[in-house]
């Protein structure tokens, strides 16, 4: 019975979604991948909203339900009968009525958890730019093989029209290759040259000589487009995979016609969702990389990798590491791959949380690591309230792992002003609680 309503619900709303969009007609710019999709959405977002009327997705609606509520313009109506109603109005007013202010474009990350999922919204939502970000082995459980999550990411692709635009991550085999799917113009972006926008020379940007965690800028990169090198600062950011999200925001500038220091002056605003390889200041003057949104090995793996390239001086580096779920056959050698990562990070202290997350702690003492670098905990909060007393000055902390692990309480446990965490961390509503 639950089933059969929610199939219905699905239904309504795709037929408000639809006329809605045969009304206003607005420009769709679509995001899929397996990592960086919200990252990726938001540094458009901070692109296009100087110079046009843009939304994007509401939090994480990037469904069948919640893709039709943004093109609506409405919050879910949960489990209430009465605001699903408000809902249903809210789009029958914007049918009937004209409203002046809908937005020109909308910026949609669109999410797969099982094949089917991407063909179901491009069957009504028409794109005008289809970005793919990265394919990974997230969700194998449902769909078996990578070549699969590719098939499946790249319908978006293969829904664009001759006059649409297909922006590409040069870097990924699997989402090069769905140029083929096609007729639609193709830019690519990445970090090697054979890209038409790349990145070079990546680093972590330091404020003064003095290379600590108290100085960290962000990311810093030179910009190759079209024979120009342009340097380029990434505030409050770390992690090469947003650099990717920085240059695939730059391809779409350059579709809608911005020039180039109008599209950089729009990235310093870019910041990536909390969750996501943000900053954020620790107890005993530390600082935290709060990454705890959700987790896959090739995430992980960069994680570790940008926190291995962080000068800090006298302080330590502790990676605490959550289980990643939803693998499938992938489970055990994703994190053993993953712990393999840690060492090669050079990452002084490893804090493993969950079950699976033991495998990660097993393949970095075979690589290496010594068993008294490496500690295990059942829950977030033990491995938070180990971490109070563990802690120094100076030290830096990544923290990540799959939704399901709540990382989150963790970095509540030590980050400077708990109450805060409304502000600064993932899943702080009610309903996670």
């Amino acid at each position: 019975m639950k089933n059969q309503l929610k199939k219905l619900l699905e239904k309504i709303l795709r037929i408000f979604a639809t006329a809605v969009l045969n009304k206003y007609r607005p420009e769709i710019v679509a995001i899929t991948g397996s990592v960086g999709k919200t990252s990726t959405k938001e540094a458009i977002y901070s692109v296009l909203s100087g110079g046009f009327s843009v939304r994007k997705n509401f939090k994480n609606y990037n469904n069948e339900i919640g893709i039709p509520l943004t093109i609506i313009g409405a919050e879910t109506g949960g489990h209430s009968i009465f605001r699903w109603l408000a809902v249903f109005l809210k789009a029958i007013r914007l049918i009937i009525a004209t409203d002046k202010n809908y937005p020109k474009i909308l910026i949609l990350e669109m999410g797969a958890d099982k094949p089917g999922d991407i063909k179901y919204l491009t069957d009504f939502v028409p794109i005008k730019i289809g970005v793919v970000t990265r394919v990974a082995p997230v969700h194998l459980e449902f769909f078996g093989s990578l070549e699969a999550v590719a098939k499946e990411k790249g319908n978006l692709i293969q829904a664009l029209k001759k006059d649409g635009f297909a922006v590409l991550n040069g870097d990924d085999r699997l989402v090069s290759q769905m140029a083929q799917k096609t007729k639609a113009k193709i830019i690519t972006f990445g970090l090697l040259p054979q890209a038409d926008i790349y990145a070079k020379e990546i680093a972590v940007s330091y404020s003064l000589s003095q290379k600590n965690i108290a100085s960290i800028q962000g990311v810093s990169f030179k910009l190759a487009y079209e024979g120009k090198t342009l340097p380029v600062l990434l505030p409050q950011i770390l992690g090469e995979h947003l650099v990717y999200s920085a240059l695939a925001a730059i391809a779409v500038g350059v579709i809608y016609n911005l020039n180039l220091h109008d599209i950089l002056e729009g990235l310093k605003k870019f910041e990536p969702p909390k969750g996501r390889m943000r900053l954020v200041k620790g107890i005993k003057n530390t600082l935290i990389i709060d990454d705890t949104y959700n987790s896959s090995p090739l995430a992980a793996r960069k994680a570790l990798s940008t926190l291995g390239q962080i000068n800090i001086g006298e302080g330590k580096k502790f990676a605490v590491l959550g289980d990643m779920l939803e693998l499938g056959r992938y489970t055990e050698p994703g994190h053993q791959a993953v712990g393999e990562a840690v060492v090669e990070s050079g990452v002084d202290y490893l804090i493993t949380v969950g079950e699976m997350s033991r495998d990660i702690s097993r393949a970095a003492i075979e690589k290496g690591m010594s068993q008294d670098q490496c500690f295990h905990f059942r829950n977030s909060i033990e491995a938070g309230q180990f971490l109070q007393d563990r802690i120094n000055a100076g030290d830096l902390i990544l923290i990540k792992g799959s939704q399901g692990v709540r990382l989150e309480k963790a970095v509540k446990e030590i980050m400077a002003e708990p109450q805060r965490a409304k502000e600064f961390l993932v899943r702080q509503e009610k309903s996670w609680v």
